[in-house]
């Protein structure tokens, strides 16, 4: 088998990808799409293990610390995105770029002086 063919796949599937986190505003194809790249990775991975016929079997090791990682990494993704969903109303990105809390306002000094009676 030829290592062109393995790798122009890994490389289109990158590419898709890639283009999926560029071009997309929802949270959960974002996360599609970077497990779209984490599958590009472990066919090149899987792709020269095979080629290079080695012993070891590196490339298959390292492809399933790879899908083990991936899978807790999409778990803490979803489970992120579920509770800015909640929170929020809306998974887009865009929109949760100003995920700090606003500030709170500076209190008055009459609300300080009615905190001191009601404590005293």
């Amino acid at each position: 088998m030829h290592l062109a063919y393995p790798a122009v796949l890994a490389a289109l599937l990158f590419c898709v990808g890639l283009y999926g986190v560029l071009a997309r505003r929802n949270a959960i194809l974002v996360l599609m799409s970077v497990e779209l790249m984490l599958n590009a990775v472990n066919l090149n991975l899987v792709a020269f293990d095979v080629w290079l016929r080695d012993a070891l079997h590196a490339g298959q090791a390292l492809t399933l610390f790879t899908i083990a990682i991936a899978a807790a990494e999409i778990g803490i993704g979803l489970a992120i995105v579920l509770m800015v969903y909640r929170n929020r109303g809306t998974a887009d990105v865009d929109r949760l770029r100003d995920t700090a809390e606003s500030p709170e306002t500076p209190e008055s000094p009459e609300s300080t002086a009615e905190k001191a009676e009601a404590a005293a």
